[in-house]
């Protein structure tokens, strides 16, 4: 079995999610670790081994890495990627996979020359699985449309401790790019191709603290006749569960963070049971970060193919921008 170099740029929270899956797995090696503020990088060392650096630059000089995880600032999730790349190293990056479609387009081209993967850990979420099969074979009849709630709260410090979130620069957004942006995923993943969205932002809790909008809202137009209802605001008083409501001719499918429930025609819903499993970081993060990266190194050596490809959330991240764009002419 090939043991896979692995180093891990950006040493933040979301990171010690990635280091925890990686060191359940058999065939990945921590290696290494960077961040600019390298106290942060000598303690992700201490705690799994391997050394620390100040920048990815040093790291990559130095050591020999078969993949780069890559867990830094939205803007700087592409040209660290590109620098990967251009040495033959396959990159696992959080989400977003780029900022804008200039970015989006460099990824792409990147992608040709090593493999690429982003981290829509949910699609591997049990109530998603058991709903887009149940989609797929047509067991609710033809989809009608859908509706999706993300209605979570960030305060004032969640921003201006970070150093970079809630500026247009580093962050290239605010509720849709950072927190609703799985909801988006996962909601197109269930009607299908999008060709169109109207939209409109604001912020609301955070006006002067923040540049990027802490509610938006949008319609959403899909390929197959549909269309859906999409909302999600962090200027809630809590971290309530997403919903996903799925309308089909004979059955509702409602998400609601870790429980799926389905409504058969003229009846109650019913709760659909699954296996209890525990998330790695926060509970709204959801339980798929193993199965994904999992998946994600199946990929590389060909015995799996990797659900979460670059070119897989290519439609996620066009009806992303441009539900951005709408929203920034209303």
């Amino acid at each position: 079995m090939k043991k896979y170099r692995v180093g891990i740029v950006g040493c933040g929270g979301i990171a010690r999610v990635h280091a925890q899956c990686l060191m359940q797995m058999e065939n990945t090696e921590l290696v290494c670790f960077a961040d600019i503020r390298q106290e942060r990088a000598a303690s992700f060392a201490e705690d799994y081994g391997g050394h620390a650096y100040s920048s990815l630059e040093d790291m990559l000089s130095e050591e020999t890495l078969d993949v780069l995880h890559i867990c830094t600032p939205h803007a700087l999730h592409v040209p660290m990627a590109l620098a990967a790349a251009e040495k033959g190293i396959h990159v696992f990056t959080e989400k977003p996979a780029a900022i804008n479609e200039e970015q989006m387009g460099q990824l792409m081209a990147a992608s040709e020359k090593v493999r690429i993967g982003v981290c829509f850990q949910n699609r591997y979420n049990d109530n998603f699985c058991y709903e887009q099969r149940a989609l797929q074979n047509g067991e609710g009849g033809k989809i009608l449309g859908g509706r999706a709630f993300v209605t979570w709260h960030r305060d004032e410090p969640y921003y201006t401790e970070s150093g970079w979130r809630g500026t247009m620069a580093l962050e290239g957004g605010g509720v849709l790019i950072n927190q609703a942006i799985h909801t988006l995923d996962l909601l197109t993943m269930l009607l299908g191709d999008p060709v169109g969205a109207e939209a409109m932002s604001v912020n609301h809790h955070l006006k002067g603290i923040i540049e990027t909008e802490d509610t938006l809202e949008a319609w959403i137009q899909y390929k197959n006749g549909v269309t859906a209802s999409f909302y999600a605001t962090n200027a809630y008083c809590t971290n309530a569960p997403v919903m996903i409501e799925i309308a089909c001719e004979k059955r509702i499918y409602r998400m609601e963070g870790d429980e799926l429930y389905i409504r058969e025609e003229k009846g109650d819903f019913q709760k659909i049971s699954f296996a209890s499993k525990k998330a790695m970081g926060k509970s709204y993060w959801g339980t798929g970060h193993l199965s994904c990266i999992r998946n994600f190194y199946s990929s590389l050596d060909g015995s799996e193919e990797f659900e979460v490809r670059l070119q897989e959330v290519e439609r996620t991240m066009q009806l992303m921008f441009a539900i951005y764009q709408s929203a920034r002419k209303s």
